[in-house]
């Protein structure tokens, strides 16, 4: 099968790596800095801006199209511009040709789910995201699945926990603190892009699939953990009220920090998705071992295990 990524990044690379012993895989990005991490990832790049019809031009025919572009981290308008404006634009463009997507996956987040008092969500609870920004990855998704259902295309939602792996660590928060109170779902970068492959290879044919590891765990509980693992003491702490009257957050920071939920990865499980990472323990490994190398601890080969 041929397999166009659109918004190779992060998790489009390590999905390029995992597909392209068996497909032909296109990764589609519009940087040169993009393009070279690509070609290093070992399989062709194709220049062109997700938003721009013209350029879309430049993609070749696919069998399987992913949409797994990012907005850079900014605010809720340049995720409009992506998730919304950009990949409608690009599922315009890839479905209306005389050979057409035969299956289409975009990349959501857990965020749409909004607050859920620390209760858990799955694929059937409804959503009700809390800033701007979630609004408008709710949005994205309406039109993944509505315009995919236009053209008569097989599309699917997969809505990603927090993404984390090599260069997405960030010891640093949880090591050095203060850690804020709240739940982290979590799942490992090479995971999530596993997930997306399943879905492609199995012919999955969930319209939405929540991925997210076994453990959801208490950021509290998860420092302490990491703390331990690393040899290092134990971070300081706060409550989520304490963290709030600091009065130093905007609006919608707020928001997320009130947000609390633990995600169910029950239906991928049920579906036969074996995990390479299933909790935190697992997936943090290398880096704890890289950490307690680096600052000369001679029993690094056994962290991370406990």
């Amino acid at each position: 099968m041929r397999v166009a990524i659109l918004g190779c990044g992060y998790v489009g690379l390590e999905l390029g790596r995992q597909l392209r012993d068996d497909h032909d895989v296109v990764g589609v990005r519009r940087s040169a800095d993009g393009l070279a991490a690509i070609e290093e990832a070992g399989f062709e790049a194709v220049r062109a801006d997700v938003t721009d019809p013209a350029e879309l031009e430049r993609v070749p025919d696919a069998d399987w199209v992913v949409f797994a572009a990012s907005s850079g981290g900014r605010g809720a308008e340049a995720a409009r511009e992506v998730y919304v404006e950009g990949q409608r634009t690009a599922l315009e463009a890839l479905a209306g040709r005389e050979d057409p997507p035969e299956r289409y996956v975009y990349t959501s987040s857990t965020g749409v789910y909004g607050d859920h008092g620390g209760d858990w969500v799955d694929e059937d609870t409804p959503l009700d995201p809390t800033t701007e920004k979630t609004r408008v990855l709710a949005e994205a998704e309406r039109v993944a699945r509505e315009t995919t259902r236009e053209h008569g295309i097989p599309g699917q939602v997969a809505r990603f926990a927090g993404l984390y792996g090599p260069a997405r660590y960030r010891l640093e928060r949880y090591l050095e603190g203060p850690v804020t109170a709240g739940y982290l779902n979590m799942v490992h970068r090479d995971d999530a892009a596993g997930a997306v492959r399943f879905v492609l290879e199995d012919g999955v044919d969930e319209e939405v699939l929540v991925v997210v590891d076994d453990e959801p765990v208490e950021k509290h509980a998860f420092a302490d953990w990491l703390a331990d693992a690393c040899g290092v003491e134990r971070p300081p702490k706060r409550t989520k009220q304490e963290r709030l009257t600091a009065g130093d957050l905007s609006a919608a920071a707020e928001r997320r920090i009130l947000t609390s939920k633990r995600c169910s990865n029950d239906r991928l499980r049920s579906l036969g998705y074996e995990f390479a990472y299933p909790t935190f323990r697992e997936g943090y490994r290398a880096a704890v071992e890289a950490y307690r190398a680096e600052h000369g601890d001679a029993d690094a080969g056994d962290a991370g295990g406990r």
